[in-house]
């Protein structure tokens, strides 16, 4: 497949409701969407980077900075064989930015497989035409205000509910969900690395509240002290932030400092590293789900394919367009008892509406292959 060109594209979607986690509160999502164009069509890619390196190194405008200097200068070496295989390889020398890479590997995947009318979903080795969505909800600035939330969402038909947690805010919102809705809610929580093992003692009074389990509780490089803290606490510890690749992934089973991972594709560099990811998972019995980075409908199309291979086995944040955005850039991704339906269209099986994307749009930059 050749190349002849990819835009980067910046738009600007305001989020419905701020979204406060650990590190910082967002109300908005600056987006860089790769788009790669081919005689045959094209292929889009979202970048789940940040406006600002809070949830790790990576942000927006590095992440087009990168993909501009020294990724898309990659992929005319390739000439005619420009697949996402060998795309990945073309990109390997070049040390992190998994973010800006997915993105680029993503839209070469799309345009792909939409040459060979084959689904992410099929390719993937997706074996479900729906899955179940779970939904991530934001610190609150109270207790009530969270329960409405809550109960807001378990209205919705989500099946499971994910906490974010910080010092000072941990033990109290949990019990008051627990209390409100009863055991058989599916509820987990997320630290996104505020805490440290000093703090194993604290988060073990979690144990009482019969989690799914606990992610990310410690820093993100430290593997080490992650199984230390999961020998003290009975609630399963999920890494995130800390499994970039399939070798963290294997590195932080043998250490025993996880028993549930969190597979994020932007994190990991892409669906071809967070397939291999799912597969060495499978391979040692842990259970994996999808995580979310608040994706327009571009990105959460490929994630709910992704969600739909066997391994995944707990509902991801793969929630319905509404969850985030008023309108989304493509038609919406909408809940159904609970699930949301598995693309079956060409490639991601979705494509921006021309009106709203243009309308969100910020800039574009062309660039010619």
């Amino acid at each position: 497949m050749k190349i002849t060109g990819i835009e980067l594209r910046r738009i600007a979607m305001p989020l419905r409701a701020p979204f406060r986690t650990s590190f910082g509160v967002e109300t908005d999502r600056d987006v860089l969407l790769v788009r790669v164009v081919t005689p045959e069509g094209e292929g889009w890619g979202e970048c789940v980077a940040m406006s600002e390196p809070r949830y790790c190194s990576e942000y927006v405008d590095g992440a087009q900075d990168v993909l501009r200097r020294f990724l898309i200068p990659e992929l005319p070496e390739l000439s005619e064989s420009a697949d996402a295989f060998a795309v990945k390889r073309a990109l390997k020398p070049f040390k992190g930015h998994k973010m800006a890479k997915a993105a680029l590997e993503t839209a070469v995947l799309d345009a792909q497989l939409r040459s060979t009318n084959q689904s992410f979903g099929t390719y993937l080795g997706a074996d479900r035409d729906r899955v179940p969505c779970g939904v991530s909800v934001g610190i609150m600035d109270s207790i009530p205000e969270l329960l409405d939330a809550v109960e807001g969402f378990i209205a919705e038909g989500y099946v499971r509910i994910k906490l974010k947690i910080e010092p000072g805010w941990d033990v109290a919102p949990v019990r008051a969900v627990r209390e409100r809705f009863g055991d058989d809610l599916l509820l987990q929580v997320d630290a996104n690395a505020a805490y440290t093992l000093a703090d194993a003692r604290h988060l073990a009074k979690l144990d009482a509240f019969d989690l799914l389990l606990i992610e990310q509780p410690l820093a993100d490089d430290d593997l080490v002290q992650h199984a230390a803290l999961a020998r003290q606490l009975a609630t399963p510890v999920c890494l995130d932030e800390s499994i970039e690749s399939a070798e963290d992934a294997a590195a932080a089973i043998t250490l025993g400092a996880a028993s549930i991972i969190n597979i994020k594709p932007g994190r990991v560099g892409g669906y071809l590293e967070a397939k291999a990811i799912h597969d060495l998972c499978v391979a040692h019995g842990v259970p994996v789900w999808c995580g979310g980075m608040l994706e327009t409908g571009l990105g959460r199309a490929a994630n709910v394919a992704l969600a739909a291979l066997p391994g995944f086995t707990l509902p991801g944040d793969t929630s319905g367009s509404s969850r985030y955005f008023a309108t989304d850039i493509t038609a919406p991704f909408e809940l159904a008892d609970g699930h949301l339906d598995v693309p079956t269209g060409p490639g991601l099986g979705v494509a921006p509406v021309t009106d709203i994307l243009d309308e969100v749009t910020t800039s574009t930059e062309w660039i010619k292959l």
